[in-house]
């Protein structure tokens, strides 16, 4: 579903996010997406954006128990089986390998996050369960490249 936008709505909330500082103001923000020195915010799809695999020790959480029956950002539908990682930055459908304590699973990214904990990545429980992980733990995440 596309929504669309006024152009006053926008422009408001461009001016909005500059005065509260999202958006920073110096001249070479504009190629990376933020705004430029005239004030005008320049935003660019993210879909296009190169970006670099994930590699290392990173911080897990999982989640899942209180989103199941929900869509993913990635549009999965999440139940108790599903498995799968939440990131930030990685495309959807991105195979991950995921190791904790010699216990090695790739997995597709199927959300955005994580946003608690200060964690890098969520597993689903499923994925959690499979690699012996409970609560917050340190990982060893690797992209993999696409196909």
């Amino acid at each position: 579903m596309q929504r669309a936008f006024k152009k006053t709505t926008v422009v408001a909330l461009l001016g909005a996010m500059l005065s509260a500082g999202v958006l920073g103001a110096d001249p070479a923000a504009a190629s990376t997406g933020g705004a430029s020195a005239g004030g005008t915010a320049t935003v660019g799809p993210v879909a296009s954006a190169p970006r670099k695999p994930a590699r290392g020790a990173s911080i897990a959480t999982w989640f899942g128990p209180g989103f199941y029956g929900q869509r993913t950002a990635c549009g999965q539908m999440l139940t108790p089986a599903v498995v799968g990682v939440a990131n930030r930055t990685l495309r959807c459908g991105t195979l991950v390998n995921v190791t904790y304590r010699s216990h090695h699973l790739v997995v597709p990214v199927i959300d955005r996050g994580p946003y608690a904990n200060g964690a890098d990545w969520d597993l689903t429980v499923a994925t959690g369960k499979a690699l012996g992980l409970t609560g917050t733990a340190q990982i060893d995440a690797v992209s993999l490249p696409q196909r």
